[in-house]
């Protein structure tokens, strides 16, 4: 189990990636970068989530494995969708 001082390090790392996704579109920068930054800290967020508060870093691998899984055919299943609408 992860300590307090783990969790508060991560809970800092994700304020300074949440302010960073602010900042990207506060400097001088094309939008189309800004946008992209902003989904690969989103990315990077949610991973930072799902191994340390959720606890997948503790669980068996089989059961990493099964989320990865299910992470890839959410993915799949967007880009399906996308282009189904178009």
């Amino acid at each position: 189990m992860a300590d307090v001082r783990t969790y508060t390090l991560i809970y800092v790392v994700l304020l300074i990636l949440g302010t960073a996704k602010f900042v990207f579109f506060e400097i001088d920068i094309p939008e189309s970068a800004a946008i992209g930054g902003t989904v690969v800290l989103a990315v990077i967020k949610s991973l930072l989530i799902a191994a340390y508060y959720q606890h997948l870093r503790e669980e068996p691998r089989a059961i990493t494995y099964m989320m990865v899984i299910a992470v890839f055919m959410v993915f799949l299943l967007t880009v399906a969708a996308g282009y189904s609408i178009q």
